[in-house]
């Protein structure tokens, strides 16, 4: 499996994914806050940055800030080492990502649901085959995937490939990996799978407006915004809460746990997690701040 098709699976939700024509490096930007923030103990500073994983490449380089704050550290930490391919079991992944032979997407999903994704990939000149043997986690994140990268947006000018691919010097650490985040999709019942396919499907016909609002809020550092578009779902339809709860609020609980252990040393780490799980006073920063830790919005 190529390293480029491997990078399109670690995506987390499609709110994280979103990035726009606003340029990172416009002189509007340069006295605003970044989606940066630096977390100290008595002995340690962590650097937590908030991830967009589709990029264009005219959007480098990145505010100073950012870039200073990676050259300081000497640990680098990703929620999954993209680059790292060998760590996948590909014949798990396929397993948790199609169905077998005698099994097709037909018999997971409503027929109402099955026809509204008959239509939509249709529309994309997709033949049947193709969208009948994918699981519906797996499906919404093709789907996704497929129409950033129809935007012009590429994965390998994600904020994590761009720091990875800087790191040769730095040691790299993991707060999850590429199975555990599959298994994460993989585990939830057909019916929740079932719920993000139709809202990746409902929230594509808008994709184009909120990417610029996405971009603005994490090139300025704008938490409050990057909550409400994130928050949208769940507010529209409360069924979304369990699926963000497994999806992000135990995980933050989890990354946080680790990044707790990360400050007692005294070495000095640079983390990427996806933006989403940086908001809200459920996310990473909120936690470390009740927890009692000194912290900074660069």
């Amino acid at each position: 499996m190529r390293k480029k098709t491997i990078r399109f699976l670690p995506i987390l939700l499609i709110f994280f994914l979103f990035s726009s024509s606003v340029y990172a490096k416009d002189a509007v930007f340069r006295n605003q806050k970044n989606f940066l923030w630096k977390v100290q103990s008595k002995t340690c500073t962590v650097y937590v940055l908030g991830s967009i994983h589709f990029f264009k490449k005219d959007m480098y380089p990145l505010n100073k800030k950012i870039e200073d704050a990676f050259k300081k550290s000497n640990i680098l930490v990703v929620e999954a080492n993209i680059n790292d391919v060998s760590q996948i079991d590909v014949q798990k992944l396929i397993e948790s990502a199609f169905y077998p032979e005698n099994e097709g997407l037909e018999k997971h999903v409503s027929r109402e649901t099955y026809e509204i994704i008959k239509k939509g990939f249709g529309e994309l000149g997709l033949p049947l085959e193709f969208i009948n043997k994918q699981k519906p986690w797996f499906l919404a994140l093709t789907l996704t995937s497929m129409e950033l990268v129809k935007l012009g947006f590429d994965p390998n000018y994600g904020i994590e490939v761009h720091f990875l691919s800087k790191a040769s010097e730095k040691k790299i650490l993991e707060l999850e990996s590429l199975d555990y985040q599959i298994n994460i999709f993989s585990r939830f019942s057909d019916k929740d799978q079932e719920l993000f396919l139709l809202y990746t499907l409902k929230d594509l016909n808008t994709l184009s407006l909120e990417l610029d609002k996405l971009i603005q809020a994490w090139t300025s550092g704008d938490t409050k915004t990057m909550e409400s578009i994130i928050s949208k779902s769940i507010t529209e339809d409360k069924r979304m809460s369990s699926f963000y709860e497994k999806l992000i609020y135990e995980r933050n609980r989890n990354m946080v746990s680790r990044i707790e252990e990360f400050l007692k040393t005294k070495e000095t780490y640079f983390i990427i997690v996806g933006a989403g799980h940086l908001v809200g006073n459920k996310g990473i920063i909120e936690i470390l701040k009740r927890k009692g830790y000194q912290i900074e919005q660069l």
